[in-house]
This record gives structure tokens, sequence and C-alpha cells, in this order.
């Protein structure tokens, strides 16, 4: 090797498993690059990292975190990470920034919006390019997540986009979804769909404070009017609305301890393992679904079909449903063999 130079090799997969259950943040850091990659060589070691990690993980309280961009997402969950890190808990935060479609990169920082969390040893804040992927959440912050969990942190907040399906995505990876809301942005109904309503496990009506105080109550009256004609989840959780304020620090502790009676209710009602058993069976066909996709578009004898049927949709000369059968008729042909 010239001038002795020598090449970094990543840490064998042992090294990060040892490293991550000992709480090793530099460790758990590249745990989750690992299990991040989209290069296909680096699978095997991050599905070996997994298997190894799977028996510590699942001891967390997981919390998805939504909203609509500038409903203050970032400084909620630093104010109500802080407070739980006072309590004595271990925080980790997945937070899902856009990406810039020139780099691929985060476009946010989280880490810069989330200073006092950021520096504190008790949280873990790893911010991810949501890649562009539906729902604005990483494709592998499932797999962070477990990888938290290994590494001690009993409370995981996932942060996404909160644009398109990012509601539909957070759910079906955590245990209590919560949902951000602003008062005083128009009517108040207007930007809570139905299938949000259905999903949700508790609305927080955030910047409850000054001049806006009672816009947020009565926002809160509004919202609670309408969740009462939704019925109970399967599990019968009523969903709840609070009100809250980061820079006031008000309404977060209302906020966990309704955490805490969801826990208890749904361990009661059995629906706690349920739901994470289905949870990971649904993430299993997911990956699946992303797989034989991406298996497809990969498949050099498609390019040809595929190149051909891109330009008929283009020039309307087919519709777009002719054209997808067609592929898919030419991809079953490839698997055949030819035949």
């Amino acid at each position: 090797m010239a001038g002795g130079e020598r090449v970094r090799r990543a840490p064998p997969v042992e090294d990060l498993v040892s490293g991550v259950l000992a709480g090793n943040r530099a460790a758990l850091g590249r745990a989750i690059t690992l299990v991040e990659s989209r290069n296909r060589a680096h699978r095997p070691d991050a599905q070996a990292l997994l298997r190894a990690l799977l028996p510590h993980s699942g001891r967390s309280q997981r919390i998805g975190i939504s909203g609509v961009p500038g409903v203050g997402k970032s400084t909620f969950i630093e104010t109500f990470g802080t407070l739980l890190i006072e309590r004595g808990h271990r925080v980790a935060v997945l937070a899902v920034d856009p990406s810039s479609r020139v780099s691929g990169g985060s476009i946010l920082g989280d880490k810069t919006r989330m200073t006092r969390l950021s520096r504190d040893a008790r949280a873990f804040v790893r911010p991810s390019p949501s890649g562009g992927s539906l729902g604005g959440v990483a494709q592998r912050t499932r797999e962070s997540l477990l990888v938290c969990e290994a590494a001690g942190f009993d409370v995981i907040l996932v942060e996404t986009v909160g644009v398109g399906q990012s509601e539909v995505a957070v759910s079906g990876m955590v245990d209590f979804f919560l949902v951000l809301m602003l008062a005083g942005a128009g009517d108040e109904l207007q930007g809570i769909k139905r299938g949000i309503l259905e999903l949700v496990d508790l609305l927080a009506i955030h910047k409850a404070d000054g001049a806006n105080l009672p816009m947020a109550q009565s926002a809160r009256a509004a919202y609670e009017r309408a969740l009462r004609l939704m019925r109970p989840s399967d599990g019968g959780w009523r969903p709840e609305v609070l009100t809250c304020s980061s820079t006031e620090g008000e309404g977060h502790d209302a906020i966990w301890c309704a955490i805490e009676r969801h826990r208890e209710h749904a361990q009661a009602t059995g629906r706690w393992e349920a739901v994470r058993r289905e949870q990971v069976v649904r993430w299993m066909h997911e990956l699946v679904e992303e797989e034989v996709l991406a298996s497809l578009y990969r498949n050099p004898t498609l390019l040809p079909a595929i190149e051909r049927v891109e330009e008929a949709v283009r020039a309307r000369t087919i519709p777009a449903s002719q054209a997808a059968d067609e592929l898919l008729r030419s991809w079953k042909t490839t698997l055949r063999g030819g035949e």
C-alpha cells in the first residue's frame, strides 16, 4: 500500500454489538449508520447486528410525534425530552428530516435545533434524511429504534416531517401516537382529517401561551367535540386533547401522564403486545414489497421494456394501467426464465 497508508475498515459486528450494549455512543452511531446504509453489501452485517441486538430490545416506550411544519415539533421534543430525563429516563430521538433533492442529506439538522438534548449524556439525538420515502419516515427508522432500545434508552421519540402519509407511517412503528396542532391557523377542524383521528392517541395544541392561549383553549374544545364523534380504538382507548407551551414549559407533565395511562390501559387489555406483534409482521411485508419493487427496476432484462412503456405513457398512446400490466407481464416472464 503506497506510503504505508492504511484503509479504514468498519468495526466488526461483534464490536458494534458489545459497544451498543455497553451504551457506547460512538458504537451506537456507527450501528445506526450500518442499518441505515443503502449499500446492499452492508445488509448481511446489518442483519447480523439486528439479530444479536433483538433480544435486548422491546422494553422502551415508543412515541411517535407528528404535526404540520411550523408547529414546533423540535422545540416540543427538546422540552418534553428534558422533562423525561429529569425524571430519570434515558431518551433517544430519531428525528427524520426532509431530504435535499440535490444532496440527499438532511435539510434541517435537528441536532442544531435540540441543543440541550444533544449535549446531555442521557439523551441521543439522531437526525436522518427521509430519502424521499413515503410518509417522511426514514426507510430504516424501525431498525434504528431497535438499536437505541438495545443501548438502554427507555423512551424513544420518533419525529416525522409531518406531511403526506407520515401519520400512517409513524403510527405503524410506535406504541403511542401524538399529533401537535396549532390554534388560530384557520378552520380548527380543517387541518385534521378523519384518517388522523382514527390513528391518534393524543392531540396536543401547541404554543398555548400569551395572546394565543384563548384560541388554544377554543381549539381544544373543538377537537374534543370532533373526537367524541369517533368510535374508540379496538382496545377501547379514547384519544385525549391537551394544550401545552414549550416556551413556558406548561402541559408536558399532563402529556406524559396521558402516555402512561395509555400504556397501562393497553397492557391491561392485552393490546400492547398484540399491536407490537402485528407491527413487526406488517414491517416484514413492507420490506418484501420494497425489495420486490427494487428487483423489478434493477433487472437489466427489463430496462428496454421499462423505457418503452414510459415513453408510451408520456406520449399518451397507452394508459398507465395498461403500461403497468405490460411491465408486470414482462417481469413475470423473466422470473419464469423466458418461458
